[in-house]
Order: structure tokens, then sequence, then C-alpha cells
């Protein structure tokens, strides 16, 4: 079959499985990382009895991720997407085991560790956006992308969910506090390890490189390299991440502080737990929900409404997610309100700026451009995470989003570069 035939017929077919293979993966890998972003917080401040230090579990997470994306990127270069993928699971699953064992042995460092491998596996799963890309066409690829971004939702919202029945799970087998759901997370990364493994046939980047110029020139769109306006995206999504990363990476211990206020400050020890477990994990959930639900929505409208003019909507959910975390960030309902409104405008600028990077980065530039764009995204919002954790102990919860306030400004005072 010539390469042009197999454009011709099984282009669209290829896509569509890549696709619902991709999705499913983040399904899986929502539910396992779900547990690290809600606990990671509260076993860096139990173990370490220093509430200045949870935003650590958060930078670890960002680190690792931001370590392993240029790598995974030119392993996917090279191999493909599939080892890419199944690398950054193997990766996960070592660390959710050293995770455990550290809360086990309380030793600190040996946590950070953990969650750092846990990142970087985590920076496969945010890879699994772009492999989207590689065989939709130009018209459609905010769509394609966002279904898979979409799909997190699912596992993204149960993995808090099972918070609660995770540590009743893990205190029935002697697991350590807040280490229950990493069983979840466990059988999860397995599941996901084994899809990607056998499933992800054909790879959709390798075959991506046997099409003329990936089907652009075909479609009429395709344009010179812009490297102002994907510098611009790489900034856009790096600024959208640190702010929504600061934020959520902090409100497990906000809440927990508003709990024990609640009670007084008493606690009755295992059931105190408990109770704030659930409440972190019920809030997260909305939150993620908040990243993911309507990621088709925004995906359509970077196709229809420009790239430029749904991460310009996002910064305006940011804003106002950072209002409500001001003026009402010490009640329940707005925490959760604005943590929700958190998610929607992360979601918008991702999507839209995964988008314009793609599409103004050149055929053989994008790979590695996107890998620079996962690692910046993860390297700010690692030192986002420390610094929240510094600020949220010496400022308050208001006083963060006044600082997150600050990112979302320079993101729009420098739009016009998007459009070079």
């Amino acid at each position: 079959m010539t390469t042009a035939a197999l454009s011709a017929l099984d282009r669209t077919r290829i896509q569509r499985r890549t696709v619902g293979i991709l999705s499913f993966g983040q399904v899986l890998g929502g539910i396992a990382f779900g547990a690290t972003v809600s606990l990671g917080a509260l076993l860096a401040a139990d173990i370490s009895g220093n509430d200045a230090l949870s935003g650590l579990a958060t930078a670890s997470v960002t680190l690792g991720a931001a370590l392993a994306a240029i790598p995974l990127a030119r392993l996917a270069a090279r191999r493909g997407r599939r080892f890419a993928l199944t690398a950054g699971n193997l990766l996960a699953l070592i660390g959710i085991v050293v995770v455990i064992s550290a809360a086990a042995m309380r030793f600190f460092p040996l946590l950070l560790l953990g969650i750092v491998m846990i990142g970087m596996g985590n920076a496969g799963n945010l890879q699994s956006r772009f492999a989207a890309t590689d065989l939709a066409l130009p018209e459609h690829r905010g769509r394609d992308l966002s279904v898979v971004v979409w799909a997190t939702t699912i596992g993204g919202v149960a993995g808090p969910l099972l918070l609660g029945p995770g540590e009743r799970l893990g205190h029935a087998i002697g697991m350590p506090v807040h280490t229950g759901s990493y069983l979840f997370s466990l059988v999860a990364q397995i599941a996901a390890f084994a899809l990607y493994l056998v499933a992800l046939r054909p790879d959709p980047l390798l075959v991506s490189r046997t099409l003329p110029e990936t089907g652009s020139v075909a479609a009429g769109l395709q344009r010179a390299d812009r490297p102002v306006a994907a510098r611009y995206a790489m900034f856009a999504i790096a600024g959208s991440h640190v702010t929504m990363a600061s934020v959520m990476a902090m409100t497990p211990v906000h809440l927990s502080h508003m709990a024990m206020a609640g009670r007084g400050g008493m606690s009755d020890g295992a059931s105190m737990e408990m109770d704030v477990t659930v409440l972190v994990g019920v809030t997260i959930a909305m939150h993620v929900a908040g990243m993911y639900g309507l990621s088709p929505v925004f995906g359509i409208l970077a196709d229809r409404w420009g790239r430029l003019r749904t991460v310009l909507l996002g910064q305006a959910l940011l804003v106002t997610s950072l209002a409500f975390a001001m003026l009402a960030g010490e009640t329940a309902w707005g925490v959760m309100v604005a943590l929700i409104l958190l998610g929607l405008g992360w979601s918008a600028a991702t999507v839209a700026g995964a988008a314009l990077l793609t599409e103004a980065s050149a055929t053989e530039l994008r790979t590695r451009r996107q890998g620079r764009s996962d690692s910046l995204m993860s390297l700010s919002a690692a030192g986002g995470a420390v610094l929240a954790g510094v600020i949220l102990q010496s400022f308050s919860y208001a006083g963060l989003a006044i600082a997150a306030l600050v990112v979302v400004a320079v993101i729009v005072v420098l739009s016009p570069l998007g459009k070079r």
C-alpha cells in the first residue's frame, strides 16, 4: 500500500483508535495520580511535622515531571509514543512503592523521592495529549487533544473520591495513615502500562512520519514555523499551570486548618483525620472535574474561536477563581467554587495553548518543543508549590491568591505575542 493510499484509507481509523486508547489510559492515569495530588501535601506535613514543607509534595511531583519530560519526548521521537508512555508508567509504579515504604518508615527524604518518581510517570500522562495530535487533521487538532484531556475527568474525579475507601482499606490491613489509596493507584498504573504496551499499535507518531507533511499540506493549513507564538504558548501553559498548581497544592492544608478551627482546634485523632481526608477528597474531586470536564468545549472553542482567545478566556476564569479564594476562602463553599473555577481556567488555557504550540511549530520541531513545554510547565509549578507553602504560612490563603494574580496578569499583557 502506498503512503497516499494509507493516508486516505487508514488515517481516520488509526486516529480514532489512538484517541480511544489514549483516553482509556488517561482514565487509569487519573485514578493513579489522584491519590498523589490529594494526599501528597498531607503526607509531607504529617511526616515532616511542618506545614511549610507541605508544598514540597506538589513541588516533587512537578519536579519529577520536569526532569522526565524532555527524556520521554526524546524517547518518543526515537522509538514512538508507546515506548515513552510505558516508560512513564513504569517509573510511576516504582514511585508508588517507594512512597508507601517512606510513610511506613516516616522518612521524609524518601517520601519526596517516591513522589518525584510518580511525577516522572505523570510526564508520560501529559504527553498523551500531544500524542492525540500526531495524526489529527489541523482543523480537528484542538478537539482530538481535548477529548484525551477530558477522559482524565473520570479517573481524576474517581481518584480523590476513593480516598475515604482507600483509608479504610489501608487501616484494615495496617498501612500507614494517608497511604491506603495508593493501592488503587498501583492497580491503575499496572493496567495503564499493559494497555499502552499491548494496544497502542500502530504507533501514531511513527505512522505520522510516513504521511506527506502529516496531512497539513493536503488540508491547506500548513504554516511556516512561528517561534515567537510557540514561546508565548509555552509561557501561557506554564503560567496557567503554576497558578493552578500553587493554589491547589495548598488547599488540602488550608482545608485541614479550617476543619480544626471548626472544632475549636480540638481533634479526636483517627476520626478527625478521616473527616479531613473526605473533605479534601470531595474538594479536589470537584477541582479535577473543573480541570477536565469541559475540555472538549474548550477544544472546540480553540478550533473555531481561536487559540489565543481561548487562552485569554482561561485567564478570565482564573481571575474569577482567585477572587473567590480571596473573598470567600475561609468557607468550605468558597474554597470549592474557587477550585472549580481554577480547574476551568487551567483547562481553557492549557488545551488552547497546547494547540497553539503544535500549530506554531514546524513538524520536525514539534516533539522537541512539546517536551520543553512540559518541562517548563512542571519546573515552574515546582517552584510555585514551594513558594506557596511559605506564602500560605506567612500571608494566608488570600495572600496566596493575590500572588497568583500577578502571573495571570503577565500572561494577559504578553498575549499579543501569540499572534506573531
